[in-house]
Order: C-alpha cells, then sequence, then structure tokens
C-alpha cells in the first residue's frame, strides 16, 4: 500500500522508494521511437527525391 504524501521518511516502505527512483526518469514511448524512425525515412525520402 502507498505511504500518505507527508509521512516521515523513515517511516516509508522501502520499495515504495525504489518505485519511486525507477519512474523519475521516464522512458521512452514506443509511439515516439517509431515516430522518430517515420521522420527519419521521410527525411531521407525527400533527400533521395533531390539528389
Amino acid at each position: 500500500m502507498a505511504d500518505p504524501m507527508d509521512t516521515d521518511p523513515a517511516d516509508r516502505d522501502p520499495r515504495e522508494d525504489a518505485l519511486a527512483r525507477r519512474s523519475a526518469a521516464p522512458t521512452l514511448s514506443p509511439w515516439l521511437i517509431l515516430a522518430g524512425a517515420g521522420l527519419l525515412a521521410a527525411g531521407a525520402f525527400v533527400v533521395s527525391a533531390l539528389l
């Protein structure tokens, strides 16, 4: 169960701290990776069309 917001750090569940550390840096969304690959493909298409 999650600790309340104003819980003293000494009273917090260590598992909650581990989850907070892991979620501090969000991972890249698969949709963001696919969109980036699509933009690179579109850029390569434009460059090849101009050459």
